[in-house]
C-alpha cells in the first residue's frame, strides 16, 4: 500500500452510470454526507472536461480544501483547450511529463496558507536531494510551453483525439461517454465480453500500436483483467500526425479489436495468467498481426520521434 493509502481515508465518487460523466449534484450531496477534509479532482482516464470551479465551490461549501491533480491535462490547460483550476483552487499538483511533455518530475502549487504544511510534509520525509538535471529539464519544458507552437500542439491533440474517437465509433466500437473532449478515450469492450482489455492490449502491442488495458465505469472484471483500453494522442501529435493519420490508425485499431476482443477470459482465476501468456505468444504467428504490424512500421517511419536521429 502506498503512503497516501495509509495516510488518507479515501471515499470515492463515481461517474453517472448511464451518461458516464461526472454528476456534480451527486458529488455535492456526497460531500455534505461525508464532510471530507480534502475534495480531490483530476483523473487518469476521464475523457471529458472537468468543471474545476464547481468542484472548488462544493469543497468550500462543506469546509474542505479544494485540490486538483492536473497531471494528465496540464499541457492542455496551458494550451488553453481545457478549463484551468487557477487561481481559485487551494492546492494543484501535476507531473511534468504526459501532455506537458517534459521530464518525469512533478510540481505542487498552493495558496500561501498551505505552503509551510506542504513543505514540511514533502521534505525530508518524502523527498531527498534535488536532481538538478531534472529541474533544468523542467525549466526547458516550461519555456517551451510558453511558445505559440505549444498552443497549436495542444489544440491538435484534441483535434486528433476527436478524429480518432469518431473513427472508432464509426467502425462500430463503443467509447465511454461516447467520445472525448481532451487527449484520451476509453474503449469499452464489454460488448465483446468481460475482461477483454488485456487481450486487445497485447494484440495491438504486437502490431506496434501502444495502448494500455484500463478499468471502465461499471466494469464487471477485476482491475488486472479489465474490460477497457485507454488510448491517447499526445505522442502521435508530437510526431506531427494529424486528423487523416488518426483515421488510418483508428481503422487499424478497429480491425484488431474485432479480431481479438472476442478472445474469452477463463472464468477460473488460476487459468487466466496462462491464457494471457499463451495468447501473447501466439500473436507473432498471426497473419493479421503481421500484416498490420508491417503497415504500422512503414507508416511510423514517416513521422520521426522529435530529437531522435533517424
Amino acid at each position: 500500500m502506498s503512503l497516501s493509502g495509509r495516510v488518507f481515508k479515501f471515499v470515492h465518487y463515481e461517474v453517472d452510470a448511464e451518461k458516464e460523466i461526472l454528476d456534480y449534484s451527486k458529488i455535492a450531496a456526497m460531500a455534505w454526507e461525508e464532510k471530507p477534509k480534502i475534495l480531490l479532482s483530476g483523473f487518469t482516464a476521464y475523457p471529458r472536461k472537468i468543471d474545476f470551479q464547481k468542484m472548488h465551490d462544493i469543497a468550500k461549501e462543506v469546509g474542505a480544501v479544494s485540490m486538483v491533480d492536473m497531471s494528465h491535462i496540464s499541457g492542455l490547460i496551458i494550451g488553453g483547450v481545457h478549463p484551468s483550476p487557477f487561481p481559485f483552487t487551494d492546492v494543484v499538483t501535476t507531473t511534468t511529463h504526459k501532455t506537458l511533455r517534459g521530464p518525469r518530475a512533478a510540481m505542487i502549487f498552493c495558496k500561501e496558507e498551505y505552503k509551510e504544511k506542504i513543505d514540511k510534509a514533502v521534505f525530508p520525509g518524502m523527498q531527498g536531494g534535488p536532481h538538478e538535471h531534472t529541474i533544468a529539464a523542467v525549466a526547458v519544458a516550461l519555456a517551451e510551453a510558453q511558445k505559440p507552437e505549444f498552443k497549436k500542439y495542444a489544440e491538435q491533440i484534441v483535434k486528433n483525439a476527436q478524429a480518432l474517437a469518431e473513427t472508432l465509433v464509426g467502425e462500430g466500437l463503443r467509447l465511454i461517454s461516447g467520445g472525448t473532449d481532451n487527449h484520451l478515450m476509453l474503449l469499452d469492450l464489454r460488448p465483446f465480453g468481460p475482461g477483454r482489455g488485456i487481450f486487445l492490449e497485447k494484440a495491438l502491442e504486437a502490431a506496434h500500436i501502444t495502448v494500455n488495458k484500463n478499468p471502465i465505469p461499471n466494469d464487471p472484471s477485476p482491475p488486472y483483467y479489465p474490460s477497457g483500453v485507454r488510448l491517447g494522442t499526445p505522442a502521435l501529435t508530437s510526431r506531427g500526425m494529424k486528423e487523416d493519420e488518426m483515421k488510418l490508425i483508428g481503422k487499424w485499431i478497429a480491425v484488431l479489436t474485432k479480431e481479438f476482443a472476442k478472445t474469452e477470459m477463463p472464468e477460473e482465476k488460476e487459468k487466466r495468467a496462462a491464457a494471457v501468456k499463451d495468447f501473447a505468444q501466439s500473436l507473432s504467428r498471426h497473419p493479421l498481426v503481421k500484416e498490420i504490424g508491417a503497415e504500422v512500421k512503414k507508416f511510423a517511419s514517416k513521422f520521426p520521434v522529435p530529437g531522435i536521429d533517424q
